[in-house]
């Protein structure tokens, strides 16, 4: 049932997306357990989510970067 520290870090941005299975959360409970290095990383990734969703980020729309592109084109 031990998982490598690759695979805890992949199931923990999965479990920030809210996109990890019931079993995929158990492991990863279990890995920070006995894992010496993995539970910074844990607490880092967690920290860096919730300060991007305080800055509110937004990204832009197909179309708005279609624009920019052009523009960017026509200046070069």
């Amino acid at each position: 049932m031990m998982i490598s520290c690759k695979k805890a870090a992949l199931i923990c941005n999965k479990v920030q997306y809210r996109e990890a299975t019931f079993l995929e959360r158990l492991k990863l409970k279990f890995h920070l357990f006995v894992c010496k290095n993995c539970p910074e990383f844990s607490r880092q990734n967690s920290r860096l989510t919730s300060l991007c969703q305080q800055a509110d980020l937004r990204s832009l729309s197909e179309t708005d970067k279609k624009k920019m592109k052009e523009i960017l084109k026509e200046e070069f």
